[in-house]
């Protein structure tokens, strides 16, 4: 893994454009070394693509559902419905998705990461807060709700949504400007991205669950207002919000990047300068369709646990546990005596088994929320 990878396409175009490196995670590049690029491109790639995309759609939502939150704090009984603040996110989104290349977004990356720790850091706090005081449910209860099937798909369900939500195969990502030794870079990406997962992610998971059992909603800032009496002081509720709001709106913008690299390197010519007429004019044209896109179906399908289970059980699943161990085994062809190569394929049997479950499971919750739901919904 100490080689750079480059894009043909660039080379063969004969320029350098910073959005357009060739970003793939570390299943992928075992691929493109041993067998060819065709299941990067056709495989590989479009899992990828779609997970990025699905982030674009749940970036408008998630921030929708958080200005909607804000919205009823200082009026609780106001006309908007959800569909409005999603539409005014996705149109900030549409507003930064202009930034022309992914170098222009490190600064907005590294303050996403402070947003994360910042927000994880509020609601952990708030359900601990909750759950000391005299709001705490009075009958908390872990048990699993439901008749036994329900229970059963559930429980693939969930894992397709933790998946999803944990899912770090597609943010280490190497690109064609790290330099040697790119191992050593990709291994303390990797440990950095496991320290946020663990202080943000689980910590809101642990504490949330403690604090409100399985009362706990899909977002869990749902569970500190009890009818739209809000449990915490207002201004903390509103400080908490905004952070989720702002990083909504960050994660969506980066995640948008593998969209304008397929779409400006079938319309963009090279041979013209980055901000000339002919490379501006598609670039804005590709960029804001893709949102607006992405925003009326997050308008539409405002379901938000469905949404990650479906990336879970066909996207991050296959991307985290299945292709790096079966393209591991492909490209050093370890011995079948040996302990590596069985645990490889045990583990991607194993996920392949959860893939197919956790696909059955989740389209079933979403016909089953399609009873109860309708386009547009107000949740």
């Amino acid at each position: 893994m100490k080689e750079e990878v480059t894009s043909p396409s660039d080379n063969e175009k004969g320029f350098v454009n910073p959005s357009n490196h060739v970003e793939l995670d570390a299943g992928a590049l075992f691929v493109l070394k041993s067998r060819g690029p065709g299941w990067a491109k056709f495989y590989v790639g479009p899992l990828q693509f779609a997970i990025c995309f699905g982030a674009v759609i749940t970036g408008p939502l998630i921030g929708g559902l958080s200005l909607k939150y804000i919205y009823l704090l200082y009026n609780p009984h106001g006309p908007m419905k959800l569909y409005h603040f999603i539409t005014m996110c996705g149109s900030i989104t549409l507003v930064l998705a202009q930034i022309p290349s992914f170098h222009s977004l490190r600064h907005i990356n590294l303050i996403s990461l402070f947003l994360c720790l910042a927000y994880a850091t509020c609601i952990t706090v708030g359900s601990i807060y909750i759950g000391h005081s005299k709001n705490a449910p009075t009958l908390r209860s872990y048990s699993l709700k439901g008749p036994e099937i329900d229970q059963l798909f559930g429980l693939f369900n969930g894992i397709s949504i933790i998946s999803t939500a944990y899912a770090c195969g597609i943010i280490p990502e190497i690109q064609a400007t790290i330099a040697p030794p790119v191992k050593g870079k990709m291994f303390k990406g990797l440990s950095l991205c496991y320290f946020v997962i663990v202080t943000t992610f689980f910590s809101v998971s642990i504490s949330g669950y403690w604090a409100f059992g399985n009362k706990a909603q899909g977002t869990i800032l749902s569970n500190f207002m009890d009818e739209m009496k809000p449990l915490l002081p207002t201004w903390f509720l509103l400080m908490t919000n905004l952070f989720i709001l702002l990083q909504a709106m960050a994660v969506s913008v980066v995640y948008l990047q593998p969209t304008n690299e397929l779409l400006e390197n079938a319309f963009a010519d090279p041979k013209k300068g980055e901000f000339s007429v002919r490379n501006v004019v598609p670039r804005l044209l590709s960029r804001s369709l893709s949102v607006i896109i992405a925003t009326i179906l997050a308008a539409m399908l405002p379901f938000f646990g469905d949404i990650l289970a479906i990336f879970g059980a066909f996207g991050c699943i296959p991307l985290d546990f299945i292709l790096p161990m079966v393209f591991y085994n492909l490209t050093f062809k370890p011995s079948k005596t040996t302990l590596i190569f069985w645990l490889n394929t045990f583990i991607a049997a194993a996920a392949s088994v959860l893939v197919g479950i956790g696909a059955i499971a989740s389209v079933r919750q979403i016909v089953l929320d399609a009873k109860t739901y309708r386009l547009f919904a107000d949740v």
